[in-house]
Order: structure tokens, then C-alpha cells, then sequence
């Protein structure tokens, strides 16, 4: 099955483009500009990109991402600490970004004869990201059918999308994915912040899945405390 993966740079996506190239034929990783705070990730994309010897394609859709107002992902928004699930990480949502990207990288998959598109959404984003959920991988597969009809047959493959983070960990290891280099922080410092959701989410998933994590945190404790308090929350 020749794959194009949608790469963010991130934990989850590179551990599917390193699932895709053991599993599959892996032709290519395209990634987005949407104008997100920062490029750090497209960084580690397009690094994944050469370590596996594959084309890496970036799409500037950043014009459209400037229209997509209120995210702390492309505005001077301050990114929440705390858990991923909790209601704060709203401010993190940037509307219809993945049926956006999935539309382009569909017409790219069409084009260059792709069997199909991979994204890495996973179980842990169904709390707060709409476009990340069963559902909806379901309804983007087959409003696609109708719109490649006798042009192209492309397969939305989202191996993850109803296992935790702690499950593509366990999964990436299996195929030696190098964690060191993945990014994940929203913030973009030097350092992963350790604090953001997704900091928080990522040190957690190691821990469950009782795998090493190479990441360097400027603040490695943070997840303790706000993993239980959301656990505190959820009991209420």
C-alpha cells in the first residue's frame, strides 16, 4: 500500500511514519504550515523525512490558518498548562485544521497515485478535538469516495485512532522510533516545557507504557501533579 503520512514532527506521527515504512511502502511525509506558533516541529518533520529516505513536501496553507482566529496554536494566546483532556485545552483547537489538511493531502495522494493518506490521531484526543474522532474518520473516508469517484480509490489510515498514547508508544518502540526525535510542546522553547498538555500527555505515555523517555523537560514533575488533579476533577 503506497502511503503518504501526514507528519507533524511529533511523537504520534513519526512513530506511524516509522509503523507505515516497516508495514507498508511509505512514499512520502507532507507537512502544514497553518501558521501554527511555531516551526520547531516541521523541523524534526523534515529530519524524520531524510532519516527514512522519503520525499518530505510542506504545503504553506498559512493564509488560511491566519483566518482561523482564537487558537493558542496561531495566536498571542497563552498556551494552558495542565492535563490534555481538561476543558482549558479548548484554546488549543484550531477549527476544521485536520479536514482542511486532509482535503489537500487526498487531492496530493490522487495526483501522485497514493494508495493512502496516514494520520496519527489517536484515543486521547476524542476529549477535546472533534476532527480527531471515529466518526470522523469515517464520515472524511467516505465523503472522499464520492469525491475521487472513478478518478482515484484512496484509504484514510488511522491505526490509531482508537488507542492511547501509551499504545503508539509501545507501538513506535517496536519500531525503533527515535522519541529524541520527535518534538511535541506547543510552546517552541529550547526545551520541551514539560507543562503544556501535550508535555503532559507525552511524559504520561511513557510512564504507562513503561518505556524510557529520552525527552529533556524544563519541568520533568509537572505531569505528577497535574495528572492528579484531573483524576481528582474526574471523580467529582
Amino acid at each position: 500500500m503506497k502511503t503518504i503520512v501526514i507528519c507533524s514532527g511529533g511523537l504520534d506521527s513519526v512513530s506511524l511514519a516509522h509503523k507505515v515504512a516497516a508495514e507498508h511502502e511509505l512514499i512520502g511525509l507532507l507537512s502544514f504550515d497553518y501558521g501554527q506558533r511555531h516551526r520547531k516541529e516541521l523541523d524534526f518533520a523534515a529530519a524524520c523525512a531524510k532519516r527514512l529516505g522519503v520525499p518530505h513536501q510542506v504545503i504553506d496553507i498559512s493564509a488560511i490558518g491566519a483566518h482561523l482566529t482564537g487558537s493558542a496554536l496561531t495566536d498571542d494566546v497563552d498556551v494552558p498548562d495542565g492535563h490534555y483532556a481538561e476543558e482549558t485545552m479548548k484554546a488549543t483547537v484550531v477549527p476544521n485544521r485536520n479536514a482542511i489538511m486532509l482535503a489537500i493531502a487526498f487531492g496530493l495522494a490522487a495526483a501522485q497515485k497514493a494508495d493512502a493518506v496516514a494520520v496519527a490521531v489517536h484515543g486521547g484526543d476524542h476529549f477535546i478535538y472533534p476532527d480527531c474522532r471515529p466518526g470522523f474518520i469515517d464520515a472524511f473516508q467516505a465523503m472522499q469516495n464520492h469525491a475521487l469517484d472513478g478518478y482515484a480509490d484512496v484509504t484514510l489510515y488511522a491505526p490509531y485512532v482508537t488507542i492511547s498514547k501509551a499504545d503508539i508508544v509501545t507501538d513506535g518502540a517496536s519500531h525503533q522510533t527515535p522519541f529524541e526525535a520527535t518534538w511535541s510542546c506547543y510552546k517552541g522553547g529550547a526545551r520541551h516545557c514539560g507543562r503544556c498538555g501535550t508535555c503532559v500527555e507525552r511524559r504520561e505515555a511513557f510512564h504507562l507504557a513503561g518505556v524510557a523517555d529520552p525527552t529533556d523537560y524544563e519541568d520533568p514533575d509537572f505531569w505528577v501533579a497535574a495528572t492528579s488533579a484531573f483524576a481528582a476533577e474526574e471523580v467529582k
